[in-house]
């Protein structure tokens, strides 16, 4: 198939999607609770997912979508066999609701099993990190230049501060040394962010325990087209049909980290 075309359909949707929500952020937002206080939709959540949902249907309607609001439901697919679509409408609701920034939407498109293109627009700062299999990661209209490699002492580490605290995922001490020798320790709150932010150079690694495939199936294909490392804490493969831990990083920087979990 033509992945030129999807991808640019992609983008198109994504700039209209995000104009969407930069107008939103003006108005009451309408909060729902999924799991705890913690744990926010709100109706632009599934909009903005049913808005996908709609384009993807009309313009490819063998494809199956994988979103975190499940606006698609009654799906059977076997992911490693189908064309799917990735999507986090808002990735950062709590943000969204109350910084009115530092949120994100997360496209990606995935053959077989395999990451083709991701898009990670972030609507406030109008900035649009995406990347096409082979042809590289771009900001905007600025193709970013292959990451370099950094060592823990000059290192901006993200982590959520969740994990270094008692808790049933983690060893929280395990943490205790990056946390120590890493240059910083930033959390924005946003794990499509903070992946996107590594392209760019803004932090160097992004640690987490428990994410689901739409909170990174952008930022897979965005770190990896640059030389980075996206894989599990243990260096395997992410899967994508469920939560896993996750590391994403500058080239280098996941072996210094990893040392601290094996």
């Amino acid at each position: 198939m033509n992945y030129e075309s999807l991808y640019e359909l992609a983008k198109t949707w994504t700039k209209e999607a995000g104009e969407n929500l930069r107008k939103s952020v003006q108005e009451t937002i309408e909060v729902e609770f999924k799991t705890s206080a913690s744990d926010l939709v709100t109706k632009k959540d599934r909009e903005i997912e049913q808005y996908y949902a709609t384009k993807i249907n009309q313009h490819y309607p063998d494809h199956f979508i994988l979103g975190e609001e499940g606006t698609v439901q009654n799906q059977e697919y076997n992911f490693a066999e189908e064309k799917v679509w990735v999507i986090d409408p808002i990735d950062g609701t709590t943000n969204f609701v109350n910084q009115k920034m530092n949120f994100a939407i997360s496209v990606a498109f995935y053959d077989k099993g395999e990451p083709v293109m991701g898009i990670i627009y972030d609507p406030i700062k109008d900035e649009l990190f995406h990347a096409l299999k082979g042809k590289g990661t771009y900001l905007n209209d600025e193709k970013i230049s292959p990451l370099q490699e950094v060592t823990m002492a000059e290192a901006m580490i993200s982590v959520n501060s969740l994990w270094t605290i008692p808790n049933e995922k983690v060893d929280e001490k395990k943490l205790y040394p990056i946390i120590e020798n890493a240059r910083g320790v930033r959390y924005i709150g946003s794990a499509a962010l903070e992946i996107a932010w590594i392209a760019v150079g803004r932090i160097d690694a992004y640690i987490d325990f428990r994410l689901s495939p739409w909170d990174i199936g952008a930022g897979i294909i965005l770190i990896k087209e640059l030389g980075g490392e996206a894989t599990t804490l243990m260096g395997n493969e992410i899967n994508m049909t469920n939560t896993s831990t996750t590391l994403f990083s500058r080239p280098g920087l996941a072996s210094e980290i990893r040392q601290y979990f094996n």
